[in-house]
């Protein structure tokens, strides 16, 4: 039973996290560069900085995940939210594919007897369990920045990602039709 609530999680996990890079990335497709990189005021991240912090938080955490602290000594954290000239729209969406697919990689080579290893994040144990709770929240909190900004750029262009006003009742015929209602 443990073996197949192990092998439940992690295929979860990877599905969930699929989802959540899949809303970026189709947030992503509707931004020209320029709306990639404008941020509404000082205080807001644009698209372009969420890009990057995410990126530099997937390497980090998810690079030999089981035997080394997820905050490595060769992050740095607070440049992730400076825009430099070498970081060009190409530049950080190749950096965005590569983490997320050392963590698909990662998730992938895990077996279900890990989940309850403990592993480091900024010294902090945690079980497996925990950390891809804690990593999933912190994508999903960036990843729902990056919606909100683009649909702010796009206004009325904007492609909805979720269920479009008024369709919900279609939305639920459909999953019952599917699924068969209860």
């Amino acid at each position: 039973m443990t073996q197949d609530l192990g092998r439940h999680f992690l295929d979860n996990a990877v599905k969930e996290f699929r989802g959540v890079k899949a809303l970026a990335d189709k947030a992503l497709a509707q931004l020209d560069d320029e709306q990639f990189f404008a941020s509404p005021d000082a205080e807001t991240n644009s698209v372009a900085i969420n890009v990057k912090h995410i990126a530099g938080n997937l390497r980090s955490r998810w690079t030999d995940f089981l035997t080394t602290d997820g905050e490595k000594p060769d992050r740095n954290r607070d440049q992730e939210f400076i825009i430099a000239a070498a970081d060009t729209r190409p530049v950080l969406v190749e950096r965005w594919e590569r983490g997320w697919q050392i963590l698909f990689d990662t998730l992938a080579s895990l077996r279900p007897d890990d989940v309850m290893r403990s592993v480091q994040i900024r010294s902090e144990p945690h079980t497996v369990v925990q950390a891809v709770h804690r990593q999933f929240t912190h994508y999903g909190y960036h990843v729902g920045q990056i919606v909100g900004l683009a649909k702010q750029h796009r206004v009325r262009d904007w492609k909805t990602l979720s269920v479009p006003r008024n369709r919900s009742a279609e939305l639920n015929t459909r999953m019952q039709e599917k699924h068969g209602a209860r």
